[in-house]
């Protein structure tokens, strides 16, 4: 018997003109395209720390890095529950995880816009316990690493695994000058 691959979210793909180098009169900008969805996945899958931006109640901003995991087009990430973070959700579930390099000329940005929904279903969070180990090794599995007990901490609630389901994407790629700026849209 075989499992079902779950479908694939197939968002529109637009390459935005106005922020990439098909305006500007360089090598390489004429051949500007958006950037295939596939492609953003397979980097947002292996990106290893995000940073979460989540509204204040004064509506002002807060921004931290987390780690996260991409399983079956969700993003999720965790936080301890009275972290600064959580009671941002509870009040507003709007939020962007951010990843990418820090180089002007080179690399590739990805912007994940959504809705955090808190998990309660335990085989899914069984599920992501396993694809946090998986993605993160003995960071995780080792009592010597950095986040070590974070699957038993999820299970008991000591800390809180919310989902991210994208709404919007945004991908900023940067090739030796030539750059993209791509949207995706679910």
């Amino acid at each position: 018997m075989s499992m079902e691959q779950p479908a694939v979210r197939r968002p529109t793909t637009e390459l935005d003109a106005r922020y990439s180098s098909a305006l500007n009169p360089r090598p390489g900008a004429a051949e500007v395209t958006a950037t295939e969805w596939a492609e953003a996945r397979r980097r947002v899958a292996a990106a290893e720390i995000f940073w979460v931006v989540t509204v204040r109640p004064g509506g002002g901003p807060h921004v931290t890095p987390v780690i996260a995991a991409w399983h079956d087009d969700v993003l999720y990430f965790s936080t301890g529950p009275g972290e600064q973070k959580a009671r941002n959700l509870a009040h507003d579930a709007h939020c962007a995880l951010l990843t990418g390099t820090n180089s002007l000329t080179d690399g590739f940005d990805l912007v994940v816009e959504g809705v955090a929904a808190p998990v309660g279903d335990p085989a899914v969070l069984e599920e992501m316990i396993a694809a946090y180990e998986a993605k993160y090794g003995a960071h995780i599995t080792s009592a010597e690493g950095t986040f070590h007990g974070i699957g038993d901490a999820m299970r008991s609630g000591d800390a809180v695994l919310f989902a991210v389901t994208p709404v919007t994407a945004y991908g900023f790629g940067r090739d030796e000058g030539v750059y993209s700026h791509t949207r995706w849209s679910f």
